[in-house]
């Protein structure tokens, strides 16, 4: 056996787990297998010796295809497939082969994929990557473009639209009204104890990059300590929206219109469990943001 075929070889054995990271990112058995088809021949185009994990890097590659797919959902270089077909491994099933096809649509489900076209395609990206396929986030955030927090954000906004957080009840909306209402009322007022009463005990706040002091944390837990430091912030308070972000009640401040700070906010049994403080400007730009002028009825 020869280089080549021992390449060829170990390509084989990563093909089926590139082209099911594919088709999750895709939803195209026939795109899957353009990403894949690319990836061989980016795999002959380096030098293959010096890639030390090749299952992690045929992975970044393929990832970063269907990335670029996504974005442009542009015409394939159909050229490309022609003129390398003959260093293709010879055992390439056919992108219309309907078992093939059965068993990737049952693998993922269609509920799923129709989900999954519903995110962008950083969100889709970082949700696929690492929930389905426990890509660490450090990778996933230089496939995309980002820093490892922005990645987790991504994913973790990706898991709730799944899971169908995206898409809550009128009364949910109604509830989620009420308690965002009375917190910002309370940060308005510097109402330590008011900001209590609406704050889980427990709850976890997450504070992009942009968004951090420098110097100061990027995560915070505690009712408490994220009370004391909202205070001291309150004189932003009065510049702040109440509008649905990505489906559920949270805050926005956009001075002069432009949006330069949003506040996702997750509520459960009457308070707040979780917020996210955004303020990447390729982060807000993927919010889903919507005016809610007055209380859901």
């Amino acid at each position: 056996m020869n280089e080549n075929e021992w390449w060829a070889q170990q390509f084989e054995e990563n093909r089926g787990h590139l082209r099911a990271v594919a088709y999750r990112m895709l939803g195209s058995a026939s795109e899957a297998d353009d990403a894949v088809q690319e990836a061989w021949l980016r795999l002959n185009r380096s030098d293959a010796a010096a890639i030390g994990n090749l299952g992690g890097w045929l992975t970044t590659v393929v990832a970063r295809v269907c990335l670029d797919t996504l974005r442009s959902r542009s015409a394939r270089r159909e050229d490309a497939l022609d003129a390398h077909v003959s260093e293709v491994p010879a055992n390439r099933r056919s992108v219309n082969d309907p078992e093939q096809e059965a068993l990737l649509a049952d693998s993922v489900g269609l509920a799923l994929m129709v989900v999954l076209d519903r995110l962008t395609p950083s969100e889709r990206i970082a949700f696929v990557l690492h929930d389905m396929f426990d890509v660490p986030f450090d990778e996933v955030a230089a496939i995309v473009g980002r820093s490892p927090a922005a990645a987790r954000q991504l994913a973790s906004r990706a898991r709730r639209r799944v899971q169908g957080a995206g898409a809550a009840s009128q009364p949910d909306l109604k509830q989620q009204r009420q308690v965002v209402d009375a917190f910002l009322a309370a940060l308005r007022g510097r109402d330590f104890e008011g900001l209590m009463v609406v704050l889980d005990p427990e709850v976890v706040v997450r504070i992009d990059e942009a968004a951090a002091r420098p110097g100061g944390p990027t995560e915070i837990h505690g009712a408490q300590a994220w009370a004391k430091g909202a205070v001291a912030f309150a004189q932003l308070a009065g510049s702040l929206q109440i509008m649905l972000v990505d489906g559920t009640v949270g805050l926005v401040w956009a001075p002069g219109g432009r949006v330069s700070r949003a506040l996702k906010l997750t509520v459960a049994n009457g308070r707040i469990v979780e917020a996210d403080i955004i303020a990447d400007p390729a982060t807000l730009g993927e919010l889903d943001l919507t005016d809610l002028p007055s209380a859901p009825t």
